[in-house]
């Protein structure tokens, strides 16, 4: 039986939150398989970088929360159900939740910088994320990774072969979850030997993860910049 500890909290809620606004794009929309039609929501914060551009910068966070219909839906969180618990296990709920964010920002990224001419949304990006995170992880724990990697090529596969599926927000996430994940698996040990403290460790980690954040964060606003210039010529 899970412990106040083991159990997977955060993924639970990331879940809840997903479901919560599925179902009130549904109730907006009055059409389940196509929530997305007359959805104030969907309009309000699916990603289109042009609206970006402009200055909506909530779509970058808020797409990751929108899904086109139940399918994608399901998918979505069936995937982060078995993947997100076992790393929330590893991480803990706080790194956790920072290696989610950092890669839902990050295929958001990718999208403002490779896919400008099309509206995205839903949370593939962060799942994409986890599933780096968890490559890294197995590997730091001497397990055999090849489980992870499989499904990854073939979600990579899936995501070129099938139209309307963001192949760039799936890569932005899948580099920065295990960019995060190797900050803070590796990194800590690397510059402070064997013998680190916990707290030390966590400090390092922390700034790992800013420093990537951040990154990712400039990438955004020199696209930003240029879309700008290119859209309005300012």
């Amino acid at each position: 039986m899970p412990t106040e500890h083991t159990r997977p909290v955060v993924t639970q809620a990331l879940i809840g939150v997903n479901v919560l606004i599925f179902a009130l794009t549904v109730m907006q929309s009055g059409n389940l398989a196509a929530n997305y039609r007359g959805s104030g929501i969907f309009e309000t914060f699916a990603l289109f970088p042009p609206y970006v551009a402009a200055g909506e910068f909530g779509r970058l966070i808020g797409s990751g929360f929108l899904h086109y219909g139940p399918i994608h839906l399901l998918v979505n969180m069936f995937a982060l159900f078995i993947v997100g618990r076992e790393i929330e296990l590893v991480l803990g709920r706080w790194r956790y939740l920072a290696v989610y964010g950092i890669s839902l920002l990050s295929g958001s990224a990718a999208v403002m910088w490779m896919q400008i001419d099309a509206a995205t949304a839903g949370a593939s990006g962060a799942v994409f994320g986890l599933f780096g995170a968890l490559a890294v992880i197995l590997t730091r724990l001497r397990q055999n990774p090849t489980g992870i990697l499989v499904i990854i090529g073939l979600n990579v596969f899936i995501s070129v072969t099938i139209p309307a599926i963001s192949l760039w927000g799936h890569l932005g996430g899948l580099a920065a979850g295990a960019a995060s994940a190797a900050a803070l698996l590796y990194l800590p040990r690397l510059f402070g030997g064997q013998r680190l403290s916990a707290q030390r460790a966590s400090r390092i980690g922390v700034v790992a993860l800013c420093v990537i954040t951040l990154v990712i964060v400039a990438s955004i606003a020199i696209r930003v910049v240029m879309l700008r210039e290119l859209i309005w010529g300012i």
